[in-house]
This record gives C-alpha cells, sequence and structure tokens, in this order.
C-alpha cells in the first residue's frame, strides 16, 4: 500500500491565505504622495475658500448599492503657490462620494465656508484632487457640513455685504 502525500492539502490553506492577503492589499490605499510629488503633480497648488457645493447627480454602486452624489465645489482662490490661475479668481472642483465600507479615504471633500491648501490637476477653471491626500492644512473649519444629496442641490455660503 503506498501512502500519497499531503501536499496539495497543505498548500490550500496557504493559498487561500495568500489570496485573502492580496485582496485586502488592492482594496487599501495607495501610499500617499509627498509634497513634492504633489506639488510636481499638481496644476493648481492654492490656499481656496469654499463658496457652494452642488450636487451634480447621484448614482447607485453596482457593488454596495448605495446612492453616490457626484459635486462641484465653487472655490475662491485666496492664495496661488502655483498655477496659471489668478488669486481671486473662482475654479469649479469636481469630486465625488465613496461607498462608506470602502477602507480609507479615497475622496476627498470640499465644504462651504472652509478655507483649505489643496493639490488640483486641470486647466482652464476645471479641477479635480491630485491623490486622496490631496488636502493639507485646514485654515478657517467649514460653516456648513452636510452636503447636498439631490441632484442640482446646492448649499452656499451666505457672504456679508461690506
Amino acid at each position: 500500500m503506498r501512502l500519497q502525500p499531503h501536499r496539495p492539502f497543505m498548500l490550500r490553506p496557504l493559498i487561500a491565505v495568500l489570496c485573502a492577503l492580496l485582496a485586502t492589499q488592492a482594496l487599501a490605499l495607495p501610499a500617499p504622495l509627498s509634497d513634492s510629488d504633489l506639488l510636481v503633480k499638481s496644476d493648481l497648488v492654492a490656499l481656496v475658500r469654499v463658496l457652494s457645493v452642488t450636487c451634480l447627480s447621484a448614482n447607485q454602486d453596482p457593488q454596495t448599492h448605495e446612492t453616490l452624489p457626484s459635486y462641484s465645489a465653487k472655490v475662491e482662490l485666496i492664495e496661488v503657490i502655483k498655477g496659471e490661475e489668478p488669486k481671486g479668481a473662482t475654479v469649479e472642483i469636481y469630486f465625488h462620494a465613496v461607498p462608506k465600507d470602502l477602507p480609507g479615504s479615497w475622496t476627498v471633500y470640499y465644504y462651504p465656508g472652509e478655507m483649505v491648501w489643496t493639490h488640483l490637476q486641470g486647466h482652464s477653471g476645471d479641477y479635480t484632487t491630485t491623490s486622496w491626500n490631496s488636502r493639507g492644512s485646514i485654515v478657517s473649519k467649514a460653516v456648513i457640513t452636510e452636503l447636498p444629496t439631490t441632484p442640482g442641490e446646492t448649499v452656499t455660503l451666505l457672504r456679508r455685504n461690506p
């Protein structure tokens, strides 16, 4: 009677563990960009004041079935470190929600009233964030912290007349 080695059965748990680790790493956030990489990869680096945020659309995620809004934030450029846009100009930053159970912070949100340093890619007044760690220091906290969820709805920072 010849005994068969049990190696294939011993490899199955190891293969399962390796697959689980690889799947987890695939869902993990990429490494943050360094300050120098953010600067090089960005078309616009500026201190912005968020004036308003508009919900552009709300689509259902095929995996989680969550309704995920897409947004446009109208921002005023307070200081410009890099880019063609002049100080005082207003530009649009486009961003979208991601599923709540996704590990990490894959999107950068902008809220009316906040002043924040940010790194952006784009041109001619239309931008997106360079990376998930594109937001820098918050200079002034948001006045409104709840974003609209209905397409066409806008939340706006009320400005005082001087």
